[in-house]
């Protein structure tokens, strides 16, 4: 079971990530905050899993907590869900420690799969976002050879998606295999290239 602990100012969206975590066999919230102290306060009492968190917050905000947090128990996995995708979010909260970083127009299915992804060690992002940082590696790298490794065939065709930024269920429908058998390439992908999680694999892969 995933403990899950929910930080968003707005009452709806915590009441909608609920519903959806609440359906799902093995996703547990344990408790909300709406500011950024309450949420240290929590996460230190309940100790969830995987913090849900916004960044956008009276008081605290969320990039405060999301040092706090971590500063106090560096096992706990934060992703932040916010409405704004834009650098002076995204590198500040990468910064603090967040392992991921979704929108908030995300489908509910990538919701669902982010929090296990980040409970699993893996590093949930946005398309977009994932993209982004991609792009801004190639270009800070401009002109650096492409590093290689000994990969199959089949292990080139995920890491180039990974680099699209598509989800592991988005591979396995691409390249018509399971989401199982695309996680072992990931696995494997991630040992031959020494990279930590998915956003490095990334970046490895457009030379970064």
């Amino acid at each position: 079971m995933i403990r899950v602990l929910l930080v968003d100012d707005q009452h709806l969206i915590r009441a909608g990530l609920r519903m959806l975590c609440d359906a799902q066999p093995d996703l547990e919230v344990v408790g909300e905050a709406d500011n950024g102290r309450d949420a240290v306060t929590l996460a230190a009492r309940l100790r969830p899993d995987v913090v849900v968190m916004d960044l956008r917050m009276p008081g605290v905000d969320g990039i405060t907590a999301t040092s706090r947090i971590l500063a106090d128990r560096p096992a706990t996995r934060i992703m932040v869900l916010t409405t704004f995708g834009d650098d002076d979010h995204l590198y500040p909260a990468l910064t603090a420690g967040a392992c991921g970083f979704l929108l908030k127009d995300a489908p509910p299915a990538d919701l669902l799969d982010g929090v296990r992804r980040a409970a699993a060690g893996d590093s949930p992002f946005s398309p977009d976002v994932l993209r982004r940082l991609v792009e801004r590696a190639v270009h800070a790298r401009a002109g650096a050879p492409r590093r290689t490794a000994d990969l199959t065939a089949r292990e080139r065709d995920v890491l180039d998606l990974v680099a699209d930024g598509l989800s592991n269920t988005e591979i396995a429908d691409r390249l018509h295999i399971g989401v199982t058998t695309v996680k072992t390439h990931i696995t494997s992908l991630m040992t031959k290239t020494g990279s930590a999680n998915r956003v490095r694999l990334a970046l490895w892969a457009r030379g970064g």
